[in-house]
């Protein structure tokens, strides 16, 4: 099945006010800017976006998040982000901060259709207590917070080092998976049938974004024929994918670096001195 579609704003012309939306990418890199910018031409509104992070302030999620597009954001790291702060400081915004490793898994769980899971980060802290901010009211004062999460002992085997092993109680906290309306992810190459490979770091939350939409996009710098990738360099199978968008030239190289660090000429001779 052919599932590339002529534009952009063809691929996003049905997500609605009020999606849910799967956003891959890590801090800058891999990120689908061409989608999200046609979703900010759109005016789409009342956005919850599932991504490790909101970009930063004129690139990225930042640029819906600039426009007020976003009310909720599940999120891992967002330290880069201005508007991000000032929002939800004010009240503009809902925020439910997720351990990087646990949003990573309640996105693979949704696609897998793996209801929940068992995992002991965040035990003994408010991620399991409950009582994490969400949203603040425009006095500073808490509106909404998290609730307790169920917990659950578990017996758990542990090897020493002098080899013997070990079972001890653990303590382990609930985690409800996520599944979204949409999902948007970029790829560094990908074929008319929706097999997509990714490069280097933005295969890190990409395949699990794309896997917990129900109706994902993804954008892709180089297209190719169906049987020109390698199966087995295939990140991933074309069933979890439903739009492919291919980038020109210019959007696929257009890319921004979330922190530049350079190191002077003088600097680099002093250090092979």
């Amino acid at each position: 099945m052919d599932k590339v579609v002529s534009s952009s704003a063809e691929a996003v012309a049905d997500i609605p006010d009020g999606a849910t939306l799967a956003v891959g990418g890590f801090g800058l890199c891999g990120i689908p800017s061409v989608l999200i910018a046609e979703l900010q031409s759109k005016g789409v509104r009342d956005l919850e976006c599932i991504s490790n992070n909101c970009g930063v302030d004129d690139w990225g999620l930042g640029l819906l998040l600039a426009g007020g597009q976003i009310r909720r954001m599940v999120s891992s790291y967002v330290g880069e982000n201005k508007e991000f702060a000032r929002q939800y400081l004010s009240g503009e915004l809902e925020v439910e901060l997720t351990p990087q490793g646990t949003l990573a898994e309640k996105l693979r769980a949704g696609g897998a259709g793996i209801a929940g899971f068992w995992t002991r980060t965040g035990v003994g802290t408010q991620i399991a207590d409950g009582g994490l901010p969400w949203r603040y009211d425009d006095a500073g004062n808490i509106a909404v917070a998290s609730p307790a999460k169920e917990t659950r002992t578990f017996a758990v085997a542990s090897r020493q080092a002098d080899g013997t092993t070990v079972t001890e109680d653990h303590e382990f906290v609930l985690e409800e998976a996520i599944a979204t309306d949409f999902a948007l992810v970029r790829a560094w190459k990908g074929d008319r049938h929706g097999n997509l490979v990714f490069r280097t770091t933005s295969r890190n939350f990409n395949p699990l974004c794309a896997m917990a939409g129900r109706v994902t996009i993804a954008e892709v710098e180089e297209l190719v024929e169906p049987g020109d990738l390698d199966p087995d360099a295939i990140h991933l199978p074309g069933i979890y994918v439903q739009r492919v968008v291919p980038l020109t030239t210019e959007q696929a190289a257009d890319k921004r670096i979330e922190k530049r660090t350079v190191t002077s000429t003088t600097d680099s001779t002093k250090a092979g001195a």
